[in-house]
């Protein structure tokens, strides 16, 4: 799956964030260090996604299977 990375130029540098991931967000000094935040900031957000579901479905019985789309 691709994301789409949308970057703005600010005074302080550039503010960056996913389309499609809301809460994927951040800034930098460059459009490098930007680009290298929004990696985390991504990595991050489904990692703090995942670990909410496990706790909602602690102790309840369910499926877990990879899933893949082609946009």
């Amino acid at each position: 799956m691709l994301f789409n990375a949308i970057f703005q130029k600010v005074d302080e540098g550039y503010i960056a964030f996913i389309e499609e991931l809301p809460g994927a967000n951040t800034q930098g000094a460059t459009l490098e260090e930007t680009r290298q935040n929004l990696k985390e900031a991504v990595r991050l957000v489904l990692a703090a996604n995942k670990e909410l579901c496990e706790q909602n479905l602690s102790g309840q019985d369910y499926i877990r299977e990879e899933f893949s789309i082609a946009m």
